[in-house]
């Protein structure tokens, strides 16, 4: 058994791992990368009742067994065994699988049944055989037995592609079994990737007893590739040697294409196809196809011409990092032959397939068709913005903006013209008639005459609201002679009268006053001139504030 543990005994443990593996890994994955992660465990001084496997926690020289599947790269030490990896391309990596029946060994006996022997012991291993870039690989391991509870345990390695898309490939024969009995360092079959492998001590018939003594593992190597290649396609004028993606030339003009390809991969690609696929309006050149690879030496040499444009040209098989390249000549078509007046465009498509897939590139031509393009039609509209008649080409033409329509810009008689008061300003201004409005004016224009000046209304102080507005009245101020506006609950008698004539201008007094006028027996008292003035006055203030109230009311 040293032997066999020294292979494993110093392999990280699950407990330091699993946190970078969830850290780590783009795949979805458990809390635990072992499962059932439920079933009962069991420890190495007190094994099981019964066939269950790798559930002992602390089996001595390996630790926790259900953490049994482990990787470490081809040739590294023993003790870089991990659950968490890069998977670089060209590079080879070791996977290990530990299995170990945890019944106790004196279940093995007559006289307890053999109930502690596992039947159809089998181990079964599945990884993926293809990696995208920034994803992680999966790679399960499985034990099982028919009488075992649970009957299936498995666990979990994970390699990221770090580097690129990748692909994963097992290496023939080197999956092998090692264990303390017969079938020590004995060959496996490719079932293990399939319908697994049985197990066993002296020979492997499914059948393995309890305890440690039986256990074993079970090794197996594949390799990191990442198979990928280059194409590349430019165009320059022949004779120039002047390649470019996109490059404009004339009509009857040659042209010389080169395609390269390029394998950028780990492993070698076979069957290297090229083919290219001509636009309409380029001509390709009898007999200018040339090839030039590591089987010409790097030289040009002329090749089949038909293959390229016609079905493809096989250039063979090709080891990482060695390319080839192809190069042809085509002519532009004439200018009559071009499609199009103007700018025509003509791209070329080349396509490379491999083993590993397909892909394509493009170089461009760009060729102006030069055409005799007859004077554009004219014809005579009403621009509907100007109302004036105007010639414009006949593809010019928008309804929106013209009228074929001449009358549409037809004089348009002149606007009738009134004169009206504006009671807003009361100023006589004129408008045009179809623009009258009776809110805002009128055509009487003594509406507008100058009125009497009306003495301002006092402020009105508003109502507080949801208080009932107090009623105002106008009366005469017995103590000054104005007239005032009070709320009525406001007017005392004794200082006010609602006879408003009271409060007639007193007439100023001359400072000189003039000699009295002769007696005439005829006239009337001079005393009661001064009284009718007043009430003249008086008058003409209650005519002057009703006139502002109409105004007021009018406005």
């Amino acid at each position: 058994m040293k032997k066999f543990f020294d292979v494993i005994r110093r392999s990280p443990k699950r407990t330091a791992a699993v946190a970078v593996v969830a850290a780590a890994v783009a795949v979805p994955i458990a809390a635990n990368a072992w499962g059932p992660s439920d079933r009962p465990t069991f420890t190495y001084d007190k094994p099981a009742s019964y066939v269950t496997f790798n559930s002992m926690t602390n089996t001595p020289n390996y630790g926790d067994e259900r953490n049994f599947v482990r990787v470490k790269e081809s040739g590294a030490a023993n003790n870089t065994y991990t659950d968490n990896f890069d998977l670089v391309p060209g590079k080879k990596y070791t996977v290990m699988m530990y299995y170990h029946n945890n019944a106790a060994s004196n279940l093995n006996d007559d006289a307890h049944g053999h109930k502690g022997v596992a039947q159809n012991a089998t181990a079964r291993f599945a990884m993926p055989a293809a990696v995208k870039k920034g994803e992680s690989a999966r790679l399960n391991g499985f034990i099982s037995a028919s009488n075992a509870k649970p009957q299936m345990v498995w666990d979990e390695a994970y390699g990221k592609a770090s580097h690129g898309d990748v692909a994963l490939r097992y290496v023939p024969g080197t999956a092998k079994i090692f264990s303390n009995g017969a079938v020590n360092g004995q060959a496996l079959s490719d079932n293990l990737f399939k319908n697994g492998t049985p197990l066993g001590y002296d020979k492997l018939d499914g059948n393995l007893p309890g305890c440690n003594q039986y256990a074993g593992y079970i090794t197996f190597e594949f390799t990191v590739d990442q198979p990928n290649f280059n194409i590349n396609k430019t165009v320059s004028k022949a004779g120039e040697n002047k390649f470019a993606e996109d490059i404009a030339v004339n009509p009857n003009d040659e042209v010389e294409y080169k395609i390269e390809y390029r394998n950028t991969g780990t492993v070698q690609q076979n069957n290297v196809v090229l083919s290219d696929q001509l636009p309409k309006g380029v001509q390709y050149v009898a007999g200018s196809t040339k090839l030039a690879s590591s089987k010409t030496g790097g030289k040009l040499t002329a090749v089949n011409e038909n293959s390229l444009v016609n079905g493809g040209l096989n250039l063979g098989s090709f080891a990482p990092n060695s390319n080839a390249f192809v190069t042809f000549r085509a002519k532009v078509v004439d200018n009559n032959a071009l499609d199009a007046c103007g700018v025509n465009t003509l791209t070329n498509i080349a396509k490379v397939s491999t083993d590993n897939g397909q892909k394509q590139d493009t170089a461009v031509v760009t060729v102006t068709k030069k055409c005799d393009q007859p004077a554009p039609k004219k014809i005579k509209v009403c621009d509907l913005t100007t109302k004036k008649i105007v010639e414009i080409n006949e593809k010019d033409f928008d309804s929106k903006k013209h009228s074929k329509n001449e009358k549409d810009c037809a004089q348009q008689p002149a606007k009738k013209q009134i004169e009206v008061c504006d009671l807003t300003t009361k100023k006589v201004v004129t408008i045009d008639e179809s623009a009258f409005d009776s809110k805002k004016h009128s055509k009487n224009l003594a509406d507008c005459k100058t009125n009497p000046t009306v003495p301002p209304t006092p402020p009105v102080t508003p109502p507080t609201p949801g208080q009932p507005t107090e009623k105002k009245v106008q009366v005469c101020d017995k103590t000054t002679g104005q007239i005032v506006s009070l709320n009525e609950k406001d007017v005392d008698s004794s200082k006010h009268t609602t006879d408003t004539a009271v409060c007639n201008p007193t007439p100023t007094t001359p400072v000189n006053p003039a000699p009295p006028a002769p007696k005439n027996p005829d006239a009337l008292p001079q005393t009661g001139a001064v009284g009718l003035a007043g009430v003249g006055i008086g008058a003409s203030a209650l005519t002057a504030a009703a006139l502002y109230a109409v105004t007021r009311k009018k406005n």
